[in-house]
Formats: C-alpha cells, structure tokens, sequence
C-alpha cells in the first residue's frame, strides 16, 4: 500500500497543476500575440520535430526536455546532442542547441542544455536617424534548462525542468525563469502503451528594462534636455499543456511501427491536435512523419501561424559498443512552413 502512494503522489500532483493551468490559461485565440519568450515554443531538437511534437508519452533521453521531461528519466547511462535549425528558411535565423543527460543512482538522470537563437546583424535606427547608418547590433535568445528525472516504478516516469531565459539587444534585455513537469506512463507485455502528460512554460511574467527605455525631452523654459525612463510592460510566458499516448506494433523484431497523439492546450494561441507515425528498422534506421492541425491551417486565408501543419524527419543510427549500448546517430527533419522555405533541423546524438 505505501508503494501505490509513493506512485499516485506524482501523478495526483501533475494532475492538479494540470487541471488549474487548463481552467486558468484554456486555450483563447483571442489572447494571441499577447504572450513573450515565444522562442520557447519552438522545438531546437530533430527528432520529436520531425514528428510534429506529437511523442508526449514515448520521448526518451534528453529531448524530453522540450517535450516531456519525464522522458529523460530513460536515459541508459549519457547522452550527448549537438543541433542547429534553420528557422523558416530564407530569414537568416539559426537556432543553436546543446545538451546532456547523465544518470545517477539506479532510477535518477541529471540533464542540461542550452539553446541559443541568431539572427545575424540588424542595423539601428532611431527617430533621429530612422535610415540607420549608425551602427548595428545583435538581438540574443539564450536558454538554460536543468532538468531531473526519475523512474518511481517500472512503470511510472516524472520530472522537472527549470529553465532561466534571456533576452537582449544592445540597450534592453529581460531575464525570466520557467518550469516544465511532465509524467509518463508505460504498460503492455511490451511496454507498447504509453501515456504523457506536459505541463510547460509556467512561470511569473518578464519585463524588459534599460537604457533603450530612455527618451530625451528638452525642456525649452530652461534651455537644457532631460531623459525620462518610459517602462516596459510585463508579458505572461507561454504556458501549454500537453496530453498525449502512442503504441507500438512489433513486427518479426525488426520492424517497429509507433502510432501517437497529442492534443496541445494554448494558454495565448489556438488548441493544436497532433497525430503522427514512426518505423523503425532495428532502430539503425528510422522514419517519421506527422501533422499539426489548428482551427483554420488547411486555409491560406484563415491560416495564422507560419507552420501549415506537415512535419517529417529521419535517423541513421550505428552502434558504437553493442555490449555497453552505445550509439552515434544523425537526425534530421523539416517543417513545412508558408511563407519562407521551410525549418530544417540536423543533430548529432551520441549514447554512451
């Protein structure tokens, strides 16, 4: 009886901030537009990209910290990834990702990354100079997450995520904090049913502050000019709430086919359903596919967000050490996006 507490504790837990972020922040496309730091929904990693962020209840090792924390809870020993996106291909945006897991004790794993956003040189221009020609700076999108799993059971998965955000131009920056925690639950003769729950980007408000915030005012009574300190407003980050499950159907012990859903709860944009499939060749090769829809995406003239739903990747994985388990492999996927030339995501992976 006690373990049966030791389990439900964490799932009763994620339930009840689960419920509340869903009765507090429920998906509104009026909101749209009103939240910050929405870098942080954007997945830095290839393989969950490539298959539409819909591997809620099946991520596993260090991707969960984008999808689902919890996943990282099945990290074997270590695990390393190196990534880079171009973002909407075209606008000269690259996205940087770095991370890696490490297990400690027989059922816990520790795990970092960082995920840096470029957009190259932008020319500065002000009311005096709305042209430009006085220099240039460079905006910087910077996150940390540190993150801890744990395995409460065979059968039961659960984990934390805090992440410090930055962002910052020459003359204004804003730092904030946020917190993911997500659970999975496995069950089957072969582990092939799983279920996942994310709750993810819950955290207080950001404000930018200074010395752009500043504005010049001459006072002409006394002949002399005087800056005034005009403050930002603060912004809400963007909380979603993810529910979703998958199964697996093992053919001849080869083959893998993954079928998964996810519905995905907006707090400051539409509800999104995902669905996708995955095959695996004795897991040297693998497949994915997978769709995102939202009120209004099959539309050009209704659509409002840049993705029009069809994402797609694959892996190539050889083993390093068939004894200690070990791997290297190559990820890749594509999100179509319209308009620009889609977002391209390639990764090295390495499990020691």
């Amino acid at each position: 009886m006690k373990k049966f507490y030791k389990y439900l504790i964490p799932i009763v837990v994620l339930g009840f901030l689960s419920v509340t972020a869903l009765n507090s922040y429920a998906g509104n496309k009026d909101r749209s537009g009103q939240a910050g730091a929405s870098e942080l929904l954007i997945n830095p990693w290839a393989r969950s990209s490539g298959w539409a962020n819909v591997n809620t209840s099946s991520v596993r090792g260090l991707e969960g910290m984008f999808i689902n924390v919890a996943g990282v809870a099945f990290t074997p020993e270590s695990e390393f990834i190196f990534s880079h996106t171009t973002y909407l291909k075209g606008s000269d945006i690259n996205m940087f990702a770095f991370g890696f897991s490490q297990k400690v004790g027989e059922s816990s794993v520790l795990a970092m990354n960082v995920v840096s956003m470029s957009f190259g040189e932008v020319e500065i221009t002000t009311a005096a100079n709305p042209d430009g020609g006085i220099g240039t700076f460079k905006p910087n999108l910077l996150n940390v997450g540190i993150a801890y799993a744990k395995a409460f059971s065979e059968s039961i998965y659960g984990g934390i995520n805090i992440k410090i955000i930055s962002e910052s131009i020459s003359d204004v920056n804003a730092q904030g904090i946020a917190i993911d925690a997500g659970i999975q639950y496995v069950t089957g003769e072969r582990k092939q049913i799983k279920f996942g729950i994310a709750l993810k980007n819950i955290g207080p408000r950001m404000k930018y502050s200074g010395d752009g915030l500043l504005a010049n005012t001459f006072l002409s009574e006394n002949d002399y000019s005087s800056s005034m300190y005009m403050p930002a407003a603060e912004f809400e980050l963007p909380a979603t709430l993810d529910i979703g499950a998958s199964y697996d159907i093992h053919m001849a012990d080869i083959h893998r086919l993954t079928l998964a859903g996810n519905f995905r709860s907006n707090s400051f944009g539409k509800d999104q359903f995902m669905g996708g499939l995955e095959y695996s060749l004795k897991e040297y090769l693998i497949l994915r596919g997978g769709y995102t829809y939202e009120d209004g995406i099959t539309k050009k003239e209704d659509r409002t967000n840049v993705f029009t739903g069809p994402s797609a990747g694959a892996t190539v994985q050889v083993p390093l050490n068939k004894e200690k388990n070990t791997t290297f492999s190559v990820d890749y996927s594509y999100r179509a996006t319209d308009p620009f030339d889609g977002t391209h995501t390639i990764g090295v992976r390495v499990n020691l």
